[in-house]
């Protein structure tokens, strides 16, 4: 079973127009990094368990009702404090992170502490432990947590994944993200990010005038030199993903992998139109995990994972709905 652990999160989702103060209604949405990633891994038949802290309430129990429902395990579930994490973030297709409130200062996954969880027990079982870069971001104590949690995993032999996911806007007590993240991440087997995460998370340098040669020829061989120096520097890591994924002018998305040298890239989605950019990411990660996860080829791992990152566009909501074959077949016959 593949254990995500990370902060459940409400995202309230106002529109531009401020149609909701005059309609009353505000549309809400339930995930989180690493809860998105957990969904898709149940939609696509992984058994997989999900750890977060909740207070013990009447709207906590209404979300792990409905995380219970789509098949996921809720056991390591920690009942503490008294606030369920909020972010706002306006509908729009154009609309970018950098316009993300967050409200999560006080939450209950927010006061974790070192100790509060009995790993353990909750790492029972477990072959994979999965957590995101959004984690550490919160305050020193969960970053301590982590690490907690990272040490345990490398006694039991459970394989690690961290999605290098940068939200500046979280990293507010007193440390960068580049103090933190190689401390975590040498613990971990598969890393997924961007070349320009892997730079401000671990110091591996992007050249300035990257974007002067603007072809994805360019940009997958600086993947390629980054994910050669992740694999240098840390040498528990069997496996590296990038994404790219441009707004300008409509999307365009693709990916690489690496893993013992070999290198593998995906091939280039387009679109010039999208339904809800959040999600994607995870969507990705799932896709790197259980193609992994069942042994695929790393052809095929990276062939999955973007086609359901690129599916997850033209989805409302947090969370892909699309299965297996949908992915399989959204391959088969994109052009």
């Amino acid at each position: 079973m593949i254990l995500c652990f990370g902060e459940i999160l409400l995202r309230l989702a106002p529109d531009e127009r401020s149609e909701w103060l005059a309609k009353n209604a505000l549309d809400v949405y339930a995930g989180g990094a690493e809860m998105n990633v957990a969904a898709a891994l149940a939609q696509w038949r992984v058994p997989v368990s999900y750890c977060t802290a909740v207070p013990r309430n009447f709207l906590s129990a209404q979300l792990i009702k409905k995380i219970e429902e789509q098949n996921i395990d809720t056991s390591t579930i920690v009942y503490t404090g008294n606030k369920i994490g909020l972010y706002y973030l306006l509908k729009g297709t154009e609309i970018q992170h950098a316009e993300v409130i967050y409200d999560r200062n006080g939450s209950s996954f927010s006061e974790l502490k070192p100790c509060m969880i009995d790993w353990d027990k909750a790492l029972n079982g477990i072959r994979w432990f999965h957590f995101s870069a959004i984690t550490p971001a919160l305050s020193e104590n969960i970053a301590a947590v982590c690490k907690e949690a990272l040490q345990v995993c490398v006694k039991k032999n459970i394989f690690i994944s961290v999605d290098l996911n940068h939200r500046a806007k979280l990293w507010q007590y007193g440390k960068q993200a580049n103090e933190i993240m190689p401390e975590l991440v040498q613990y971990c087997d598969v890393i997924m990010g961007n070349i320009w995460s892997a730079e401000t998370m671990l110091n591996i340098k992007v050249p300035e005038n990257i974007h002067a040669i603007n072809t994805k020829e360019n940009y997958v061989a600086q993947a390629k030199k980054t994910s050669e120096e992740i694999a240098r520097r840390f040498t528990k890591c069997k496996i590296v993903a990038n994404t790219f994924r441009f707004d300008k002018t409509g999307i365009e998305y693709y990916a690489t992998i690496f893993s013992n040298n070999n290198f593998y890239i995906s091939s280039t989605y387009k679109t010039d139109a999208v339904i809800d950019k959040v999600g994607s990411g995870d969507c990705f990660m799932a896709g790197l995990i259980y193609g992994i996860y069942n042994h695929l080829p790393f052809q095929q791992i990276i062939n999955f994972a973007t086609a359901a990152a690129f599916q997850k566009l033209f989805i409302k909501g947090d969370c892909t709905n699309k299965t297996v074959e949908e992915v399989k077949s959204f391959i088969q016959h994109y052009e």
